[in-house]
């Protein structure tokens, strides 16, 4: 299980750790007992259980990602959840409808908690979709098959579709980062045990854009 990263701040360090220290890690003052300049706090986690979401773009280590991680370097899979947690993805074998296999992935929501109309069709168009013509490996892939849906639910529901590029930069990119700035500080962690860093800094963890057919 991933550990939590707790985030707190003292002498005007972000002080970012596993476990609450005894000292602070930058001037040596007993934290027992003493008031920090801001309450201890669990960092959030990028990744999400898949199956625990609804109506989501989630992207995942490719099956032949041996390491299971998100480096630049490494292949990563997309699909998108239905109501249910069931993700829909396209492989050369064609559509899977999978209810395992994707419990640690970063989530791009899709539809707003207050689109009941288009909560209630989602899923079945997404079984339509996933049932139409035979797909050819050779011209598409697996980011390909989820934003063809998802222009096809926004072309339904009266607006403009998106392309790649926009989409990828817009809904993708930004927790990319954050998924790469939140595992290098893990390991930072699991080596040094603390991260410092000025106030002013930021690690660059606020709030992405998260719903494509607002």
């Amino acid at each position: 299980m991933e550990q939590s990263v707790i985030h707190l701040s003292h002498c005007q360090k972000e002080i970012f750790c596993f476990a609450v220290p005894e000292v602070c890690p930058s001037c040596g003052e007993e934290l027992k007992g003493r008031r920090l300049q801001e309450a201890p706090v669990s960092l959030p986690s990028p990744f999400t259980d898949g199956h625990k979401t609804s109506c989501c773009l989630l992207v995942a280590p490719a099956h032949n990602n041996q390491d299971r991680d998100f480096t630049g370097t490494s292949d990563l899979h997309t699909g998108i959840s239905n109501t249910k947690g069931v993700v829909y993805n396209y492989t050369q074998d064609g559509v899977r409808r999978d209810q395992s296999g994707w419990s640690h992935c970063v989530s791009v929501p899709l539809v707003r908690p207050d689109m009941f109309h288009l909560l209630a069709q989602w899923d079945q168009y997404l079984e339509t979709f996933s049932e139409g013509p035979a797909w050819d490996p050779e011209d598409h892939n697996c980011f390909s098959f989820c934003l063809q849906f998802l222009n096809g639910v926004l072309a339904m529901e009266g607006r403009g579709t998106l392309s790649r590029d926009d989409f990828t930069r817009c809904f993708i990119l930004p927790r990319m980062r954050r998924v790469s700035k939140y595992t290098t500080l893990i390991r930072h962690l699991q080596e040094h045990q603390y991260y410092l860093a000025d106030r002013q800094e930021t690690l660059g963890y606020g709030q992405e854009e998260s719903v494509a057919t607002s």
